[in-house]
């Protein structure tokens, strides 16, 4: 029996266009998992989870949606709403109620409790603003062309 060392792995020149810091979506994704942590507490501190918060900002927006109509805003799927929403109603902050012309459909609405929540929020995005270290003005800048590279990705779809 022969004691030979394993052989070493092969490695090639790596591909610059398969490392990891060269990837827009993992720029994209790491980005996104630290602002979901610089939003932890801030939401804590107001009972919501990050997604929760995105349910309740489209309904302080404007309220007497259904249920297909915030997951559309959301960009989501209907059905993975719907226990987001079943919670947000069992802490007091919205009601569903099915719509009398088609029990299909439901639709929510802020109770007050909702509605008062919202006025506890408004210090959320100041405090987004300053983790940022961006402005105001770059920070719409930078929105504006996610939102365009949101767009060309649907559109790809």
């Amino acid at each position: 029996m022969s004691a030979n060392p394993p052989a070493a792995p092969e490695t090639s020149a790596p591909c610059e266009d398969l490392l990891l810091d060269n990837q827009l979506c993992f720029a994209l994704y790491s980005t996104s998992l630290l602002m979901t942590k610089v939003y932890k507490p801030l939401l804590q501190a107001l009972g919501l989870t990050y997604p929760q918060y995105l349910a309740m900002m489209v309904l302080w927006e404007q309220e007497g949606l259904t249920v297909g109509e915030i997951s559309t805003r959301l960009l989501t799927d209907p059905g993975s709403l719907t226990p987001l929403l079943k919670r947000l109603e069992s802490e007091g902050l919205l009601s569903r109620t099915r719509s009398k012309d088609d029990e299909r459909v439901v639709i929510v609405k802020l109770t007050e409790q909702g509605r008062a929540l919202q006025a506890r929020a408004q210090e959320v995005p100041q405090c987004i603003l300053s983790a940022s270290g961006l402005t105001v003005e770059q920070l719409k800048a930078l929105q504006k062309q996610l939102l365009g590279l949101r767009g060309h990705l649907q559109g790809s779809l």
